[in-house]
């Protein structure tokens, strides 16, 4: 390998490695060089990087020099940095939902004296993952929301109405189906 050679070598090992863009003159004091040789390095290296058509090309900015991914991959990056996960409702999340399907429109006051704890976060997080939703509010004093549950609900469970689900009197109910454990897609 040419001395050359095992510059562009290091240099595309430094690049990856460095994560930002890497500056001419700080490669330069790496190897004791001339910046104007570590430039023509990194041009060269730029350039076969671009020759070669890849997924990763060296990008340019003044006298800095940072390896990026073509733009055309853009979409594939994003599905892969960005999948929807599935996440599993809490039992907490599940017991809410559950009061909220059966006894909607409900109040928050009604549910937490169904379950004799407070619910504020668990319905914040059932109305972000879009399961649920204000639907108005209530006559009672202080007027405060009612909650029912959303399309997205009837969806994820597998239902096209609410007459659909089970009878609290039914027994299978009590060992709900795999279907009904609580594992949602997040988006």
């Amino acid at each position: 390998m040419t001395e050359r050679a095992s510059i562009k070598s290091a240099l595309e090992s430094m690049l990856f490695v460095w994560g930002e863009p890497l500056d001419a003159k700080t490669a330069a004091q790496v190897f004791g060089e001339e910046e104007a040789v570590i430039t023509e390095c990194l041009k060269e290296l730029k350039a076969e990087y671009e020759e070669r058509e890849g997924g990763i090309l060296i990008q340019r900015f003044g006298d800095c020099f940072q390896l990026c991914t073509a733009e055309g991959n853009r979409e594939y990056i994003e599905r892969l940095c960005n999948p929807a996960r599935e996440k599993k409702l809490s039992r907490s999340a599940l017991e809410v939902l559950a009061i909220i399907a059966y006894r909607q429109p409900v109040t928050r006051g009604e549910i937490e004296s169904i379950r004799g704890v407070r619910c504020s976060y668990v319905l914040e997080g059932l109305t972000q993952k879009g399961l649920i939703e204000e639907t108005g509010r209530s006559e009672a004093v202080g007027r405060p929301i009612l909650y029912g549950t959303t399309d997205l609900f009837l969806r994820h469970f597998g239902i096209e109405d609410l007459n659909e689900l089970p009878d609290l009197e039914d027994e299978a109910f009590m060992d709900p189906p795999a279907s009904l454990d609580g594992g949602i897609q997040s988006e």
